[in-house]
C-alpha cells in the first residue's frame, strides 16, 4: 500500500487528535510502522490543533509531515495553513459546513464534505471528525472496515462506551459521502 501522510487539522476541541488515533490504531492493528505526532495550541479548546499520521509498511524515518499526501482540514485557517504544503496528486478532505471557500489548486482531489452539518442533522453533533474519517475510509481503503471498528473500540474510552454506536453511524455517514 501506498505510504500515507496524512495531517488532520483544525480547532481544539474539535476531535483532531482523536481522529488522528483512530487512523493510527487502524495501522497498528494491521501491523504496519506508524507514527502519531499530536501538536496544539497552549489553550486546547478554540485554539489551533493538528495531527501528523505517517502509515507505512516500511519503518518511517520521521514522524513529521511537512508535505502531506493527505489533508484533513475542519476549519478555514487550518486549510490556508496547509492546503500548499500538499504534494500534487494528493488529496484533500475538508469540512465543507466550515470552509466556505474553494481550493483553487488543480493537482489534488478535494472533498467537499458539510460534515458538521452532516453531525448536527444526525444528532451526532461533535462527531464530525469521525464522518471525515469515514470519508478518508472510502477514498484511500487504508484499512479493513474490521479494522477500522477495533480502532474506534480501542481509542473510545470506557467511560464514553456508549459513544461507540453513535461514532460508528459516524463512520457510515462519512462513507457514504
Amino acid at each position: 500500500m501506498k505510504d500515507l501522510n496524512i495531517v488532520f487539522a483544525g480547532f481544539g476541541g474539535q476531535g483532531i487528535l482523536f481522529a488522528g488515533k483512530v487512523v493510527a490504531y487502524a495501522g497498528l492493528i494491521e501491523g504496519r510502522e506508524l507514527s502519531w505526532l499530536p501538536s496544539y495550541g497552549p489553550e486546547m479548546r478554540g485554539g489551533t490543533a493538528n495531527c501528523s499520521i505517517c502509515l507505512s509498511d516500511e519503518p518511517i524515518g520521521s514522524p513529521l509531515v511537512t508535505n502531506p499526501n493527505v489533508l484533513i482540514a475542519m476549519n478555514r485557517p487550518s486549510l490556508n495553513k496547509f492546503v500548499n504544503e500538499v504534494e500534487p496528486g494528493g488529496m484533500i478532505l475538508l469540512d465543507s459546513s466550515l470552509i466556505d471557500e474553494r481550493v483553487e489548486r488543480d493537482d489534488v482531489t478535494v472533498f467537499y464534505v458539510p460534515a458538521s452539518k452532516l453531525a448536527e442533522e444526525n444528532g451526532l453533533k461533535g462527531l464530525a471528525n469521525i464522518i471525515l474519517v469515514g470519508k478518508l475510509r472510502k477514498e484511500l481503503a487504508f484499512c479493513t472496515e474490521e479494522t477500522l471498528d477495533k480502532a474506534l473500540q480501542k481509542c473510545i474510552p470506557a467511560r464514553k462506551a456508549d459513544m461507540l454506536g453513535f461514532n460508528r453511524k459516524a463512520l457510515e455517514i462519512g462513507k457514504a459521502q
